[in-house]
């Protein structure tokens, strides 16, 4: 009986052991194991059943723009990618990533919207000078100036939007930092009250550190999400910044005084921006006056004696 007990808990023991192991191991497998294949089972009934369904549509019944605009454009931009090379490609994906556009435009469409507006402006041209009395280097010339412009013109409205946006992050950065010293100062995480002013305000900066956050929450270092960020705006004052961050965090300096000192600096050097561009007033001022103002106030004053004299001679 006693070897008997024995070899029942050995067996018991054993069993146990082996339930735990397939409830641990083998089990949550197989429950993974089923879930894909039930999803890659509805993921081929839906292409299957959109296969059928479009076998089933007439010719007519499909839209134009989906029958013939959508594979030209897919196959044009194929073609593009494939042309345009790689530096420029990368030139053009700063240059939208710096106007805040990058989730709404692509290398392809802003190169494709360039062509376009080159062919335009030719055609354009050539209607205008067909019947003009011109010589043909004239003719030709008007027709590559005016390509060049309508090329040109993505380019130079991509640009204007850069400006825009990094003075409105240069108009912004102050108030954020002073939000985010006062918070930090208050007992704050720097990454808490980050988010706090993200919720509560909007602008090309917050949106940019909304971006720097979502990229550390998918795994990339801190120090390289804070290197994106002065890339995407160039703007002096942000590029400082995100440099005094990174030292900060690398060195271990209290995060409080490091955002004090930065908020000091900046409103330093916006208040002398904006005394800068009070100085350069009169100088701009000069252009209006001599222009518009001065021939009004010698029209005023000289016309009324001129005319005397005139009568009395």
């Amino acid at each position: 009986m006693l070897i008997f007990g024995f070899a029942l808990s050995i067996a018991l023991v054993a069993f146990l052991l082996l339930y735990g192991l397939i409830e641990k191991k083998i089990r949550p497998q197989s429950q993974i194991h089923q879930r894909i294949m039930s999803i890659q089972d509805n993921a081929y009934e839906q292409v299957s059943a959109h296969r059928t369904a479009g076998k089933d549509r007439k010719l007519s019944d499909i839209p134009f723009v989906e029958r013939v605009v959508r594979p030209l454009m897919h196959n044009f931009t194929q073609l593009l990618t494939r042309m345009t090379p790689k530096e420029m490609n990368a030139v053009i994906a700063m240059r939208i990533s710096m106007a805040g556009k990058s989730k709404e435009w692509t290398v392809n469409e802003l190169v494709l919207s360039c062509l376009l507006g080159a062919v335009l402006m030719w055609f354009f041209m050539l209607m205008l000078t067909w019947d003009a009395h011109y010589a043909l280097v004239q003719k030709v010339m008007f027709l590559l100036l005016g390509s060049l412009l309508g090329g040109a013109m993505p380019m130079v409205v991509l640009n204007i939007m850069i400006q825009k946006r990094q003075a409105a992050i240069q108009h912004q950065l102050p108030e954020v930092l002073d939000l985010l010293c006062v918070s930090v100062q208050a007992g704050l995480s720097f990454d808490a009250s980050l988010r706090k002013i993200i919720d509560r305000m909007k602008g090309p900066f917050v949106e940019e550190c909304q971006r720097m956050q979502d990229d550390i929450r998918m795994g990339m270092v801190r120090r390289t999400a804070m290197h994106n960020v002065a890339k995407r705006c160039q703007v002096q004052d942000v590029s400082l910044f995100m440099t005094s961050l990174i030292q900060a965090e690398r060195l271990g300096t209290s995060m409080g005084k490091t955002l004090k000192n930065q908020a000091d600096n900046i409103r330093e050097r916006r208040r002398q921006y904006v005394k800068a561009e009070a100085m350069k007033a009169p100088v701009k001022i000069v252009f209006p006056l001599v222009l518009f103002i001065f021939p009004a106030l010698f029209v005023v004053t000289l016309v009324p004696t001129l005319l005397f004299l005139v009568k009395n001679m």
